[in-house]
């Protein structure tokens, strides 16, 4: 079971041939066995989640059915749920319980889903390697050696460990889709504001977003049916129709236009990606899909772009954690002034403490114009370099990452180097436009590669009826490490 698709695992839920308790039991021993070895998981509790179960096996008694009724899933640890401790990988949130759920919760409880627990992640969001977090940093299950990516490293390592059938993430300037490409499974960005952001502790509100993890398009597109739609409680959630994101899966590629930018094949990008990229392109074609070449000029400034905007976001957004009233607080304090200064100093990482002092920095009175001004409107160029692509081309495909997954502590030390690697990633997120990463190789230590297809404005669907297509003529997205089988 550890290796059927969720519509399957839903269908035997349905058919009796297994209960949502023995189901969830599986998966349970098997994070038990594996997460002292990968650390993908940051709380487990057995028996909330079979007490889950044992509810969902009551409604499925009842004659209740649905689409992902009983199926267990992870949660990125940044998602706040009723009664589970919810740390956003950080210490300031050690001992923090979430009275609430967020929307996205909800939507997975009312869908019948079963949680197996949360997922670790780099503390607050922000990392590429998941070497931020405070619990310790995850483990590639291809390569115990490798970084899993960040920050749904957790989420990622679960799923490509079959630890979890799919799990939840989110993505500021990458963080889905990267961790999807370096541990070997499918990843989808959706559109900024389909998914609604209440009860997701924010890194930088106006690039967050929330997507599946899962091994397959297929799996994502049903994760998607459950996780989209109006918030009234999130100002940025978009009032649109809602869509079954499953419609278009079966669609033939013929005639599709695929747009190849000049600057993704640039200096940078490692050769065994290239190869790969190369090899999905060809494989693209004989489904009847043609390409064009198509330029995105400012996409090399996303970067220093993304590094003014997020941190400036990210320095308001962490304001509230001063020791007051949940999280963290210093043991050892004279007055209020030093109780917030040793809190915050105790409660954050390295990362977190550079991406704050950058944000008030930008923000500071003399370097708003120069800096955070001024970002914002090349935001808007890199924005209309998209629109201009669109017009000439369906779907935008690239590399994910410039690289297969590099080892621990090899970027650790140099915060630029570390940062370069989100640099196919980070311009979607200051678009607000969807993009997919999706199994297509894997380089010569055996360490996977992904493909990125990018989408205008609200092109889930089609993104998910390319990627699945792909899928159902590839096994690239179907292997997992021979050790775990």
């Amino acid at each position: 079971m550890i290796n059927a698709s969720l519509k399957q695992l839903a269908a035997a839920l349905a058919a009796k041939k297994i209960s949502s308790t023995e189901l969830s039991s599986l998966f349970l021993d098997r994070i038990e066995a594996l997460n002292p070895r990968f650390n993908a998981f940051i709380t487990v509790d057995r028996n909330r989640t079979l007490a889950e179960a044992k509810h969902v096996d009551a409604r499925i008694a009842a004659g209740e059915s649905g689409p992902l009724l009983g199926v267990p899933i992870a949660h990125k640890d940044i998602f706040c749920a009723d009664g589970w401790r919810t740390t956003c990988g950080s210490k300031m949130l050690g001992n923090f319980t979430a009275p609430y759920d967020a929307t996205v919760i909800a939507h997975f409880k009312q869908a019948g889903t079963v949680s197996l627990g949360k997922t670790n992640m780099d503390e607050f969001a922000m990392g590429s390697s998941n070497e931020t977090s405070f619990f310790g940093a995850v483990k590639n299950p291809w390569d115990e050696a490798a970084v899993p990516g960040g920050s749904s490293g957790g989420s990622a390592a679960a799923v490509a460990a079959r630890m979890a059938p799919a799990a939840t993430g989110t993505d500021t300037g990458g963080s889905i889709r990267q961790p999807a490409s370096l541990c070997g499974i499918s990843g989808l960005k959706p559109t900024y504001g389909v998914c609604s952001r209440y009860g997701m502790i924010a890194f930088a509100s106006s690039l967050d977003q929330a997507g599946p993890m899962a091994p397959s398009a297929e799996d994502c597109a049903l994760l998607m049916n459950v996780m989209a739609g109006f918030d009234e409680k999130d100002s940025t959630s978009l009032e649109r129709e809602k869509e079954d994101y499953t419609r278009d899966l079966d669609k033939p590629l013929a005639g599709l236009k695929i747009g190849l930018p000049k600057e993704f094949f640039a200096e940078g990008l490692s050769s065994e990606v290239a190869q790969s990229i190369e090899a999905a392109i060809a494989e693209y074609k004989k489904l009847g899909a043609v390409t064009v070449e198509v330029s995105l000029p400012n996409m090399g400034l996303s970067v220093p772009v993304y590094y003014v905007l997020a941190p400036a976001e990210a320095s308001s957004n962490l304001s509230r954690f001063d020791g007051v009233r949940y999280g963290h607080r210093t043991s050892d304090y004279k007055d209020l002034l030093d109780m917030y200064e040793k809190t915050r100093a105790e409660g954050f990482g390295a990362e977190v403490k550079r991406r704050i002092m950058i944000g008030a920095y930008v923000l500071s009175h003399g370097y708003y114009d120069a800096y955070y001004l001024q970002a914002q409107r090349i935001r808007r160029l890199i924005a209309a370099d998209f629109a201009a692509a669109f017009k000439q081309c369906d779907v935008i495909l690239g590399p994910t990452a410039p690289t297969p997954a590099f080892n621990f502590g090899e970027k650790a030390a140099d915060p630029v180097a570390m940062y370069l690697s989100d640099i196919y990633t980070i311009a979607v997120n200051l678009a607000g436009l969807p993009g997919m990463s999706i199994p297509c190789g894997f380089s010569g230590n055996n360490r996977p590669i992904g493909v990125q297809l990018i989408g205008d404005l609200f092109s889930e669907a089609k993104l998910l009826n390319i990627a699945h297509q792909y899928q159902l003529h590839t096994d690239w997205h179907t292997k997992m490490p021979e050790v775990l089988k």
